[in-house]
């Protein structure tokens, strides 16, 4: 045997052994996840029994340090106002991993008649408002916390560094304040700690409970917000000759975005979506008032295409306005990047997401519209981020409440799974 047939024999010895301990891991997380998996479910009931709104998460700040803490790892708190940072140092020189779990909740009331309902009331924007863990960051704390638990119990048998990262105002900071994953970039949270790699999570209320699912590329879009104000002339309602009518004009305007996208936008490249979401003018029935503000979302996953959508809102509001003698405002705000999954890391952890769920239960799909603040991690460092079913098994996803709704409703048995994506993720880079 010559020399260089020795070395290719012991190189294939070794990656052998190291495949075969990984596989041994992966069986023992998936025996711990099941010992503790009645915990993570009862830290789940408390997080969505005591939600918090964005850059408001203190109490649930608190609750995750202190089991962190129990578990005996480095803590900091009050990272980007209300996050907290659990670090766990093997003590061997490896990559560093970072795993984030997003912690705040929404402004929703909850209709969903379950034991660990909401109840829970707070001011919003000066309107007293429900709370609600109506997206399932509730399910991603708890998940996290599990994975802290069972990869601190695998410590020795690790090698390298693995940041818990849990991360306030996903859903964007009140105004007027800084806060997500935004403000823990420029704070130095990945610079500082040398993270390598970032692992995330999220849930979804459509997809079946033991499924999980990817999109290597663009996965989630880019999210911009818009703000178009369009001002005429006020007159009597009976009268709409005598002045220049905003309403109706913003009812062409928005007409005109939707047409944008409908026969404007190249949609076999990558989906784009223009929505309104609040138009407010007028007080009375019987006045055509002077102004009508139209907010809404854009949302992009092609970096070409959202400049040219941006482009072609501006033309269109301001020349129908225009026309009708009317003046219009657009003011697009600079929003949440595009969602970028690393295709090489994409695929190299693929077959960890096989060991936590079974390889028949991992699908690839489309690129979705939704937007996640994740996507600032992934700028930096290279990101993988994936989806846990949540569905109750058997049910039809169309009868699934979405997202940001009062009828959002996760199933406990979504938390097994979630706890293993973690680990395995975990360990697999770190052994690789």
């Amino acid at each position: 045997m010559n020399k260089q047939t020795l070395i290719t024999f012991f190189s294939f010895l070794l990656l052998s052994v190291s495949m075969q301990a990984q596989g041994g891991m992966a069986e023992q997380v998936a025996n711990n996840a099941k010992k503790i998996n009645s915990k993570v479910i009862e830290w789940r009931h408390h997080i969505h029994q005591n939600p918090e709104l964005s850059n408001r998460e203190f109490k649930t700040g608190e609750y995750i340090a202190t089991h962190l803490r129990s578990l005996g790892l480095e803590v900091k708190t009050g990272v980007a106002k209300t996050g907290v940072v659990g670090i766990l140092k093997t003590g061997k020189p490896g990559p560093v991993v970072g795993m984030r779990a997003d912690m705040d909740a929404l402004p929703v009331v909850e209709r969903v008649d379950v034991p660990f309902k909401s109840t829970v009331k707070t001011t919003y924007l000066g309107n007293e408002v429900g709370v609600m863990h109506a997206c399932g960051h509730d399910t991603h704390v708890a998940m996290l916390m599990g994975a802290a638990e069972v990869l601190t119990g695998m410590k020795d048998q690790l090698k390298g560094t693995i940041v818990f990262v849990f991360q306030p105002a996903e859903e964007g900071a009140p105004p007027g304040e800084e806060g997500g994953a935004k403000l823990m970039v420029k704070e130095g949270l990945l610079k500082d700690l040398g993270i390598d790699v970032m692992f995330g999570t999220h849930i979804n209320s459509q997809t079946e409970v033991g499924k999980v699912t990817y999109k290597p590329g663009g996965a989630l879009a880019a999210a911009n917000r818009y703000v178009i104000k369009v001002k005429g002339k006020q007159t009597h309602g009976s009268q709409p000759w005598g002045g220049i009518d905003p309403i109706t004009i913003s009812a062409q305007i928005i007409q005109g975005l939707q047409h944008i996208i409908s026969r404007q936008t190249e949609l076999t490249k990558e989906a784009a979506v223009i929505s309104v979401g609040r138009i407010q003018g007028g007080v009375r029935n019987n006045i055509i008032p002077e102004e009508v503000e139209m907010i809404g979302t854009i949302r992009t996953l092609d970096e070409g295409m959202k400049e040219e959508i941006f482009k072609r809102i501006e033309r269109t509001a301001t020349n129908i306005a225009e026309a009708s003698g009317a003046v219009a405002e657009v003011n697009i705000q600079e929003g949440v990047p595009v969602t970028y999954n690393d295709p090489e890391l994409t695929q190299q952890m693929l077959p960890s997401l096989h060991k936590a769920a079974g390889k028949n239960n991992v699908h690839l799909i489309p690129a979705k519209t939704g937007a996640e603040d994740f996507s600032y991690f992934a700028l930096e460092v290279p990101s993988l981020f994936v989806f846990i079913g949540g569905m109750p098994k058997g049910m039809d996803p169309s009868e699934a409440a979405p997202h940001h709704t009062p009828d959002f409703l996760i199933d406990d048995a979504a938390m097994e799974t979630g706890v293993k994506v973690y680990s395995n993720l975990a360990i697999d880079y770190l052994m690789k």
